[in-house]
């Protein structure tokens, strides 16, 4: 099992920017990719980037060239840094890894940040 553990949501004003932290234990595989979502109130969960093993970065259209997503894989440990933030952004956000190994896949999530976007 694999343990995500988020940290560094809070309130920012918008135009602000907040770096979120995941920091992942337990049984990791080394090939795996790790990735940030959100879910705003009444709204479904939804993709904002994701990041493999080898370093290849996708984002959601929305954030792209406002949110920065990395990882150390020596500190088994995802960022996303977000810049430019709108009040749009306001969500929980949640870390994600996932792997496939064997014919399973493992999929986990840590418990979800809260960023508020408001003046």
């Amino acid at each position: 099992q694999v343990q995500l553990v988020e940290s560094g949501g809070g309130l920012v004003q918008p135009g602000g920017s907040l770096r979120l932290s995941c920091a992942a234990s337990g049984s990791i595989f080394n090939i795996y990719t790790m990735g940030w979502y959100r879910q705003a109130p009444g709204k479904k969960r939804e993709l904002v980037a994701t990041i493999t093993s080898g370093g290849r970065t996708d984002y959601t259209d929305s954030v792209k060239g406002r949110f920065t997503i990395s990882r150390d894989n020596a500190k088994s440990t995802v960022y996303l840094q977000m810049n430019s933030l709108k009040s749009e952004d306001t969500a929980v956000y949640y870390c994600n890894y996932n792997a496939l190994r064997g014919g399973v896949r493992y999929d986990y999530w840590g418990q979800g940040t809260q960023v508020t976007v408001s003046s």
